[in-house]
């Protein structure tokens, strides 16, 4: 554009200068979209250079007095210039007047943009006086002197920010109300009006610094107080008339707009005040409501809405923690409830039975931490101590505390023995991994290690486990939750059996050696197994046993063999775990002859029959020696099975009774197993294994006692105690009175004794 611009000034001449200057400077802060020539801004930018120049040639002659001068003229335009800004601001504030609301705002930003636009090109053409003489006040250190262009934005501050801000702010929280009502709005003013606001923070001490001072003052304080103001009224009036359930979806969907918010047109800074706020309003002031309805939404297992209930409470201080405790009992009594329905269902209970029962509540309950709770550690240890609890103490565990970890291990058992229900293996890996959490749970691990170390043994003895690969990795699943020492025994079980079968096949090529033909046809095919006593979980037989003349040979046949190889060492002959098979010859009508399944007492007593087809009982109580508990039963499953018939007909076994040998014996299946633990033998395993296990914790407690008092010499009762239940928690949780007890016995012993002040030492 061309402008009439006034002479070019004389440079010594304050007043033609200004006159020449505050042309230029309308021009550019009402017609800067009209453009401006070259020739006219170069002149303006010359005007200013002369003017701040033109004493300085003087000074040179006149000493400090010029100087001074020169100073004073640079201070007489910067002061023209900021009353040219009040007064074109005083113009601009008029005709905001006539504006309201949305248009007020429209105003707001197209001036603001015009002006600091302006002030670009002004604060160019001033480029000189900046550079000196403002730069030397402010390094003189003095107050309210700022480079050209950030004395704009201060005289746009002072001059008419201050007279519209409150109409400005109304306008724009008018807008954001709207928009929260679900109207759609220019969100584009919002965002001009805070970049506006931030645009004025200037730092008092610095002007090249900014600070966010005014954007928080007058956007952010009056934005805040109006989100809590409308978010109390919305959330008191949707809680009365709605669910919580559709409450806690309407604060979800409002804390996620108020985020998206501050992407959309607010400023960074108000993120963490607008969010505390909104929570404030939305969650902490209604989370007694929310909790209240936790219990029902556990009791009808909506996840969805336990998992948004988890969101909101999560994000406020200690909102969840009487969720933990709600949810831990509920989990207990789950768990008690789901044991008492499979406790009332029979006498026996099916070890699977129970084990399901607790896996199926466990199972239940960590889906819902994973999925609802988002797997937080704090859930998850509320879900440990409900399921510890149930676990060990339930109306199962009412006879006794240690029956848990006992049917954990026969649950085991049936599942690593082979069977008809044998699992596939990467079926039975998964229920190991199940039996595993359950044993997390237990607290008397030992009772659960004493069980399943006599299960192990007989499926090893008796070659019935489902597959070495199962077996092993049940052990090393024991190993990783509990330390080697847990397993080590388990693990010289499984040594045990592979020099059991080296050793078994180094005697047949002896006996190929030593044994003439027609000896080696008599002989019984037998398979020998050589168990170390400090290892396996065996007691010698609780019966005498006169064996028959066929096995006596075979066992002295391998003694013989085996003296030869290890001179000095003492076998005893466990024939409660010997079985066999014996052929049945002697039936009428069989097309191919029965072959029975049997123990070693039952071939003592069946063998008895090759001589006589009928015995007494006395006669075969002489003849096997063993007693009346072993012998009655293992009588009545014969008699059951129809291989012996009872005279008189139907009677028991009883030194009255006659048995004889029944030639007409049918069977569906040409192998008969005739093998049946007798019920009285379990019990009075799972008796002597109880008795085991107090005797162990005897020992445990009392090397736990010696182990700590050698290292700590001297020690208070109680701390020692403390210690004590410390050390071996890990195996079985121990009561006082027995830590006590030991405590004496070893007193008695001399390894401690008592001191003054309750004090224990060592007796070295």
């Amino acid at each position: 554009m061309s402008l009439a611009m006034p002479p070019v000034p004389h440079k010594d001449d304050l007043d033609s200068t200004w006159s020449f200057l505050e042309t230029g400077i309308e021009s550019v802060m009402l017609n800067l979209d009209s453009g401006i020539d070259m020739k006219t801004y170069m002149g303006l930018y010359t005007a200013v250079h002369n003017f701040c120049t033109s004493q300085k040639a003087v000074a040179s002659g006149q000493g400090l007095q010029g100087q001074r001068g020169a100073h004073l003229l640079g201070e007489e335009l910067y002061k023209l210039l900021g009353e040219y800004l009040t007064s074109h601001l005083s113009e601009v504030y008029k005709q905001s007047q006539s504006h309201t609301e949305e248009g007020l705002l429209g105003f707001y930003i197209r001036e603001w943009y015009r002006y600091t636009t302006a002030a670009k090109y002004v604060n160019h053409l001033f480029r000189y006086l900046n550079r000196h003489w403002v730069k030397r006040e402010i390094d003189e250190g003095k107050k309210n002197v700022y480079d050209v262009y950030t004395l704009h934005l201060v005289k746009w501050k002072g001059d008419f920010f201050e007279k519209v801000h409150e109409k400005v702010m109304d306008a724009v929280l008018n807008l954001i109300e709207k928009q929260r009502n679900g109207e759609t709005i220019e969100q584009s003013q919002i965002k001009s009006i805070v970049d506006s606001f931030v645009s004025l923070g200037l730092d008092e001490n610095d002007s090249s610094k900014s600070t966010l001072d005014v954007y928080r003052h007058y956007f952010q304080q009056p934005f805040i107080s109006s989100t809590k103001t409308y978010y109390e009224n919305e959330s008191r009036q949707f809680v009365a008339e709605n669910s919580v359930v559709e409450y806690m979806k309407k604060a979800e969907a409002r804390l996620e707009e108020e985020k998206l918010r501050v992407g959309l047109y607010l400023h960074p800074d108000v993120t963490k005040l607008l969010t505390d706020t909104c929570l404030s309003v939305l969650v902490t002031a209604h989370s007694t409501l929310l909790r209240d309805e936790f219990q029902i939404l556990l009791d009808n297992e909506r996840q969805e809405d336990l998992a948004r209930m988890y969101r909101l409470l999560s994000r406020i201080k200690e909102g969840l923690d009487p969720l933990r405790t709600t949810f831990e009992n509920h989990v207990r009594r789950a768990g008690l409830a789901a044991v008492e329905k499979v406790a009332s269902e029979g006498e026996t209970l099916e070890p699977k039975l129970y084990v399901d029962a607790l896996l199926q509540v466990h199972t239940r309950y960590q889906s819902l931490v994973d999925e609802a709770f988002n797997g937080e550690a704090e859930f998850v240890r509320s879900l440990d101590n409900a399921c510890r609890e149930f676990v060990n103490r339930n109306r199962i565990c009412k006879t006794s505390s240690s029956k848990s970890p006992e049917l954990l291990a026969k649950y085991t058992d049936s599942l690593l023995k082979k069977g008809s229900k044998s699992a596939e293996e990467s079926e039975l890996e998964e229920m190991l991994v199940q039996i595993m959490t359950v044993f997390k749970y237990i607290e008397d691990k030992d009772v659960f290690q004493k069980f399943y170390s006599k299960n192990l043994a007989k499926r090893l003895v008796h070659v019935s486990s489902v597959s070495d690969d199962a077996e092993t990795s049940m052990i090393s699943k024991l190993k990783e939750a509990c330390g080697f020492e847990y397993t080590n025994k388990l693990q010289r079980m499984f040594q045990d059996m592979q020099i059991s079968k080296d050793l078994n096949n180094n005697y047949k090529v002896w006996q190929d050696k030593v044994l003439e033909d027609d000896d080696r046809k008599r002989m019984a095919d037998a398979h020998f197994q050589i168990l170390g006593t400090g290892f396996w979980p065996l007691n010698a037989p609780t019966t005498p046993f006169l064996a028959p003349p066929e096995i006596v040979k075979t066992a002295e046949r391998f003694q013989t063999f085996y003296f030869d190889k290890h001179s000095g060492r003492k076998l005893t002959w466990l024939w409660q775990l010997c079985k066999g098979e014996i052929k049945a010859n002697y039936i009428k009508n069989a097309k191919v002859p029965y072959t029975f399944q049997v123990s070693t007492y039952q071939m003592g007593i069946l063998l008895l029959f090759n001589e006589a087809d009928t015995l007494s009982y006395d006669e075969i109580e002489k003849a096997t020696t063993l007693s009346t508990e072993i012998l009655d039963p293992n009588l009545s499953i014969l008699l059951k099975a129809k291989v012996l018939i009872a005279s008189p007909e139907g009677a028991k076994p009883e030194p009255s009774t006659s048995f004889t040998l029944n030639y007409n014996f049918k069977s569906k299946k040409v192998k008969v197993n005739l093998n049946i633990q007798i019920k009285s033998e379990q019990k009075v395993e799972a008796d002597d294994t109880h008795k085991t296990i107090e005797e162990d914790r005897k020992l445990l407690l009392q090397s736990a006692i010696v182990r700590i008092m050698k290292s700590r010499k001297k020690m208070k009762h109680v701390q020692l105690v403390q210690e004590v239940i410390q050390q071996v928690k890990s195996r079985f949780p121990p009561k006082i009175p027995d830590i006590k007890k030991n405590i004496e016995a070893l007193m008695e012993k001399d390894y401690i004794e008592r001191m003054d002040g309750d004090e224990i030492s060592y007796i070295a």
